[in-house]
């Protein structure tokens, strides 16, 4: 079993994939080559072997070989590009109150996505069940084979044990606590399946997105507070258990005696996730009619400047920004992106956090670093979602699933 995809095979009967054709299909995945020629001169094989590599991706519907488009003298050029019958990917980015799903393609292209209005305290059978339902739907409607999925991930709000993909002690999650969702995954889309936290899955979409971003935190302020990590050479910290970036339950400078979800009190997701900003305004998180009333009423009453809506969102800010400065002081990051809903609404919660930070952290850390909001807004993780299922897919064990014909 490749340790941590939950996909149960065993990979002494695939089959070895020559190091020559890893090499074609990596330079044609990375576009770094999209001709034969080229593929020869930046690979260092000979042109024999490069031939014989194309010639045997083309035939699995892996590669297709196309007349280019542009105007030349004598026989037009031949691009080498990724075949649409290679297959797909299907991602779901799981929030509290609606996720968001998508469809894309080998080359990380987005064929189709939507937001699914179902709540996680359903429990994961109900969520399960209605994001397949939509993913199979998505499918259909982009005319891609279920049978050509290579990969589905799923991002949940919660520590995962991304070894197992499953939520560990996940609060305000009821019945998701050790279920195996990449199992169930699996068994309905018949490929590998991945789950991470939502918060690395936006960092790794932000990351994919940005040039020389890298190393990157991601704090996500939803309805707890996150942070995903990527490193210099773009993988992801999880820690040891897969609960690194979890600063939702660090205690906060002024934190009080505010009650959390955990069962302490003073954790930043007390005073500064989007519940507790709602419930400092008195306004509801959701009704039975609307689920995202509570965020509806806040946009407009930030949008229309009143006061205390702005107070409260600066102070988030404040609060989200002394954890914000330890992370920058520990990890030195090149760009800290403040993402979630609160931080769509306009730029006070994002100037609170840089104030902190800047008088918090030393020079040295801050002097080249970035503070943004999410380039890719609420696409992001679903983004991210798509990077990690296409590395699966171009892994030694997904490139020798494909050439046995299994997805």
């Amino acid at each position: 079993m490749h340790k941590g995809d939950g996909y149960q095979t065993d990979p002494v009967l695939l089959p070895s994939v020559p190091v020559g054709l890893r090499k074609v299909l990596d330079l044609v995945v990375s576009g770094e080559a999209t001709s034969r020629a080229e593929i020869a001169r930046r690979s260092g094989l000979v042109r024999t072997t490069v031939g014989k590599q194309v010639d045997h991706l083309v035939a699995r519907g892996i590669l297709e070989e196309l007349e280019s488009s542009e105007s030349v003298r004598g026989r037009p050029p031949r691009v080498l590009t990724l075949s649409p019958r290679a297959g797909t990917v299907a991602v779901a980015d799981v929030d509290t109150l609606a996720s968001q799903v998508a469809i894309a393609d080998l080359t990380g292209r987005v064929l189709a996505q939507e937001t699914v209005g179902v709540r996680i305290e359903a429990g994961p059978e109900i969520v399960l069940e209605t994001v397949a339902e939509r993913l199979m739907a998505l499918l259909a409607q982009c005319r891609r084979d279920p049978g050509r999925v290579r990969a589905v991930v799923m991002g949940l709000p919660a520590p995962v044990d991304f070894q197992r993909g499953w939520a560990v002690r996940p609060t305000g999650m009821p019945g998701w606590g050790g279920y195996p969702v990449a199992d169930e995954l699996r068994k309905r889309f018949r490929c590998p399946a991945l789950v991470d936290n939502d918060a690395n899955l936006m960092a790794l979409g932000e990351a994919g997105h940005e040039q020389d971003g890298t190393p990157l935190v991601c704090i996500k302020i939803s309805a707890g507070v996150g942070a995903g990590i990527v490193t210099a050479s773009g993988g992801v910290y999880r820690g040891a258990d897969g609960a690194a970036g979890d600063i939702g339950h660090i205690r906060a400078v002024g934190g009080g005696e505010a009650l959390c979800s955990c069962g302490n009190v003073g954790c930043l997701s007390a005073l500064a996730s989007r519940p507790a900003v709602l419930r400092s305004l008195g306004i509801p998180e959701s009704t039975d009619e609307d689920p995202l009333h509570g965020a509806r009423v806040l946009a407009e009453r930030v949008a229309d400047n009143e006061p205390n809506a702005v107070r409260a969102l600066r102070q988030a800010g404040t609060d989200v920004g002394e954890i914000a400065a330890m992370l920058v002081s520990m990890f030195n990051p090149r760009t800290l992106v403040i993402g979630g809903p609160l931080s769509e609404l306009r730029d006070d919660l994002l100037s609170g956090v840089r104030a902190v930070v800047y008088r918090r952290a030393l020079a040295l850390a801050t002097s080249k670093m970035t503070i943004t909001t999410p380039r890719l807004g609420e696409s992001a993780g679903i983004h991210g979602g798509i990077a990690l299922a296409t590395r699966e897919v171009f892994s030694p064990q997904g490139i020798a699933r494909m050439m046995a014909g299994e997805p």
